[in-house]
């Protein structure tokens, strides 16, 4: 006990430690009890980490500053534009054919399944079977009952959360992307002059990584979506638009976002071509592109991240998702990454310390 006691003496006696963990307190608390709030915000930040690779390539043939922030943006809103009008209608009618789709396939299932007591009549019975049934659509009615209220309750809310975001994210990245030098500078001078070394270090390597991360995450979505949706149309599989936009997204959850996707993906297949050599071809073609995703592209983007062992990466899924959700587990990785670059920088004793101890 007095070794612990020691070491919290030892390293609170640091001003650069302290000046570090109040940042850090005051940071997550904004986080947790004002996220809602700063929402437009933090998702400014992101958009502007993702584009400012873009500007330093156009800074570095000596356009100015000004200039390169304004190409970059109105390309990127030309691709959201690009991206809403031309997948989203797409993406939204293949989701409601999937919809509609359902209740027959729920009714096949319920048929194969009844006939299982024919077949295996000593391993199980009618009765088994149907309650097996009943207990499922009592299950899917009470979550499509909290579908429904959710989306009615929050409908109205969103389309102005919506209309808010269109309007005040595109400034904000404008001016995080233009005055970028001057907000840091700004922020950087409420603290003392001579101990916010190990403040400045962490934030320079949690910049570094999470730009690079955030920004190679933008690139992986791209490629994956668009060679999965290439491979599907070529195999002509049904809602390959919707599921092709899922397969995307789902690299924002390491390991597992990948294994969940891969249900809907051999649903629809198996449903469409029952066990057949369309279907296995299929499902191999797309394991294929999660190998390949895994094996080269994440290599070869995240070169310059600081790697993360496996487990690190699933606690963090698991920790920040239960504390924020779905946006805990989406930047589950960015906040890991935070995490390692804290306890990389933070002060270590000496054996010298240590022996005094």
């Amino acid at each position: 006990m007095q070794n612990l006691v020691n070491w919290f003496r030892h390293q609170f006696n640091n001003p650069q430690v302290i000046i570090l963990a109040v940042f850090l307190i005051v940071g997550f608390t904004l986080v947790i009890y004002a996220g809602n709030m700063i929402a437009p915000v933090i998702a400014s930040i992101v958009i502007a980490y993702i584009l400012e690779g873009g500007v330093k390539v156009i800074e570095a043939i000596r356009i100015p500053r000004i200039w390169a922030v304004l190409i970059v943006l109105s390309l990127f809103l030309i691709l959201c534009f690009a991206l809403v009008f031309g997948i989203l209608p797409l993406v939204s009618t293949q989701a409601l054919q999937l919809a509609s789709q359902i209740p027959s396939w729920v009714a096949d299932a319920q048929a194969a399944l009844l006939q299982l007591p024919d077949r295996y009549p000593d391993i199980l019975s009618e009765e088994q079977v149907r309650g097996f049934i009943a207990a499922i659509a009592q299950l899917v009615a009470q979550i499509g009952q909290q579908i429904v209220v959710t989306w009615s309750a929050s409908s109205v809310l969103g389309i102005i959360t919506v209309v808010i975001y269109l309007i005040l994210v595109p400034i904000l990245v404008f001016f995080f992307l233009k005055d970028k030098v001057k907000l840091t500078t700004w922020f950087t001078s409420f603290l003392p002059d001579r101990d916010h070394g190990l403040t400045i270090t962490v934030w320079q390597n949690v910049d570094r990584q999470m730009s690079n991360y955030i920004r190679g995450k933008f690139w992986e979505i791209l490629i994956v979506g668009g060679v999965t949706y290439t491979t599907f149309a070529i195999f002509g599989l049904q809602y390959s638009a919707l599921l092709s936009v899922i397969v995307g997204l789902s690299v924002l959850i390491p390991f597992v976002g990948a294994a969940v996707v891969t249900i809907p993906v051999v649903v629809v297949a198996g449903v469409q071509w029952g066990f057949s050599p369309e279907f296995a071809y299929l499902v191999i073609a797309y394991l294929i592109i999660q190998i390949l995703d895994g094996n080269v592209l994440v290599p070869l983007i995240f070169s310059e991240v600081v790697d993360l062992h496996p487990v690190g990466i699933v606690v963090a899924v698991l920790v920040f998702g239960g504390l924020w959700g779905v946006w805990g587990v989406f930047f589950a990785i960015p906040l890991a990454t935070l995490v390692q670059a804290i306890l990389m920088a933070w002060p270590r004793m000496s054996e010298e310390e240590e022996a005094q101890e």
